[in-house]
């Protein structure tokens, strides 16, 4: 370790700093091998305040105290916090929103013209001491920790993995690995950005890393080179607990870590492929997912009103079937969340079954599906019933014995809310006739079916007007002259939607009540063009025609609802 030189022989302290000084500072650093910064302060003999306003004035930069720093609010998104702590450089945002970035070492011939590189608005640069951003950043750091500290940890009866992996950003930033540092950097940018799955997928390059945000995925990031590829998938099946040296057949898994303040659980699948293996994550983000429900009700879900109308009266009923149909991610679970916090005065007995818990409601008994245990929804319903229920949600109805007990259950005098994967409400009843369910029983159970999907809706932010080519408007099955009632608006792309011209989503859906004739019509096998016109009769309303309304709003576009729904 280098000897602390003694600079007072070469220059004396002044109360401000010069050239000159710089310079002499400059050939001592060179030949000790300091940082220049050290050797300035130390042959200044200024203390630390008087040093940064003399380097200030010296460099012509504003001087920003700790406690200036403190006033403003970090924008890791923008330089995260592990580059700030290895640059001493920290992007900071005032009460207005305005950017200053804040530096240390004026010195750097780099740092600026990278830093001015990444910055794309407005920018006040400032200097500090390096140990006043780290005081900040410690500080930032420590008040996660703390909230970290305060979620309880709840165990999960499914997983064999009890440990509980750290992505904070101290973590992230201290990582020696790079492999593990790349993972938890992929994991924590993820659930910064509100996905919901990460795909991390293997090409003959190396690794290419996608993000589900909005139901849509977007390329977020690359690794050239198989082996660093392998590496990164070898990590993520460690953390689950899975066999690293099987590569040739599927595995599941699941693992959980403590980021943004809470605990966070991810459901693994790994598939080989032609390259390698590719791996998909699943966000299960329960705290999250908890906090959306509080105060949860059909009303937030953006349903349209005569729909939500209808269907609460659905719910209402003291018995019978109710089923929410439509594929995987299009918000199935949260509609039946939000009629249960509705419908739950504390007078009736509600008792979930579901595969995971993804909701945490207050006074509802919710079990959790256990294969491994043998709690299946099957044999877990057949429990639920000797459990004195008055209400019963089945995550989710995948065989015929569960579908049996299901219709069983609402024919003996309970409300049974479930999901089941179907196209549209008319698929479902083809899918209940393949399980085997007697028609005449699932006509006499059934109150009603719902088919939804989730519509990314335009960025307030950077939402223009539109005028789509006759091209697309044909394939929309749209003619010139309807085309005057709608108001065409499209999202240019903006900081604030990630450059896609879409932030958020709003459910649409169509909902069929049964009534005497709908259910003759099914239980003597009519063709389902019959169903349908008596359907549409009794104010059934295509998802195809709700999508369509939200572009007549000008809430979203032609491209969307095509990607959405079906034009037939």
């Amino acid at each position: 370790m280098n000897q602390p030189l003694d600079h007072r022989s070469v220059l004396q302290a002044t109360p401000v700093l010069t050239l000159q000084q710089v310079k002499a500072a400059r050939e001592l650093a060179a030949q000790s091998k300091q940082p220049l910064l050290d050797v300035l302060e130390e042959i200044s003999t200024l203390d630390s305040e008087s040093f940064m306003l003399a380097l200030g004035s010296l460099m012509r930069y504003s001087v920003y105290s700790i406690l200036a720093l403190y006033d403003m609010q970090p924008d890791f998104s923008l330089l995260a916090f592990s580059d700030a702590g290895k640059q001493e450089c920290i992007a900071l945002r005032d009460a207005e929103g305005k950017l200053h970035m804040v530096y240390a070492n004026p010195f750097d011939p780099h740092l600026h013209s990278r830093m001015s590189q990444l910055v794309r608005e407005p920018v006040s640069w400032a200097l500090a001491h390096h140990k006043d951003i780290s005081a900040f950043l410690s500080r930032y750091e420590e008040s996660m920790r703390a909230m970290d500290g305060l979620v309880p940890e709840h165990g999960d009866i499914d997983s064999g993995n009890n440990s509980i992996e750290d992505i904070s950003l101290r973590s992230i930033s201290e990582d020696t690995s790079p492999v593990v540092k790349l993972v938890r950097s992929t994991l924590y940018d993820a659930l910064k950005a509100g996905a919901s799955d990460i795909h991390m997928e293997t090409d003959p390059h190396g690794l290419t890393i996608k993000y589900r945000i909005d139901g849509v995925l977007s390329m977020v990031g690359s690794i050239n080179g198989i082996m660093q590829a392998d590496q990164a998938i070898s990590r993520i099946k460690v953390m689950s607990e899975l066999d690293i040296a099987e590569r040739r057949i599927p595995q599941d898994g699941r693992f959980k870590v403590m980021a943004l303040g809470r605990e966070v659980d991810m459901r693994v699948s790994i598939m080989p492929s032609v390259f390698g293996e590719d791996a998909v994550l699943r966000i299960l983000d329960r705290k999250a997912l908890s906090d959306q429900a509080e105060g949860l009700s059909l009303d937030v879900l953006g349903f349209e009103p005569a729909i939500m109308a209808r269907f609460r009266l659905l719910a209402e009923e003291p018995y019978g079937m109710l089923l929410v149909t439509g594929p995987t991610g299009s918000g199935k679970t949260t509609t039946l969340y939000g009629i249960i916090s509705e419908i739950n005065n504390g007078q009736d007995k509600i008792v979930t079954i579901e595969d995971p818990v993804e909701y945490q409601l207050p006074g509802v008994l919710q079990i959790p599906v256990n294969e491994k245990k043998g709690l299946t929804f099957a044999r877990g319903l057949r429990s639920i019933l000797r459990h004195d229920p008055d209400k019963i949600m089945v995550g989710e109805i995948r065989d015929p014995e569960t579908a049996q007990i299901a219709v069983q259950s609402a024919l003996t005098g309970h409300l049974v809310l479930t999901t089941v994967h179907a196209n549209n409400v008319f698929d479902v009843i083809g899918r209940f006739t393949n399980m085997n369910v007697d028609p005449y029983s699932f006509v006499s159970a059934i109150n009603g079916i719902m088919a939804q999907r989730l519509v990314r809706t335009l960025c307030p932010h950077c939402v223009v007007d539109d005028q789509p080519d006759a091209e697309l408007l044909e394939k929309s099955g749209i003619s010139p002259e309807a085309a005057l009632a709608y108001r065409f608006r499209h999202g240019q792309g903006c900081g604030q939607c990630h450059g896609t011209g879409y932030k958020g989503r709003k459910a649409i859906a169509e909902l069929l009540v049964f009534n005497d004739l709908i259910r003759e019509l099914i239980v003597t096998r009519e063709p389902v063009r019959k169903v349908k016109e008596a359907a549409r009769a009794n104010g059934t309303r295509t998802m195809r025609e709700a999508a369509l309304d939200m572009v007549k709003r000008g809430e979203t576009t032609l491209q969307e609802i095509n990607r959405v729904t079906s034009l037939v």
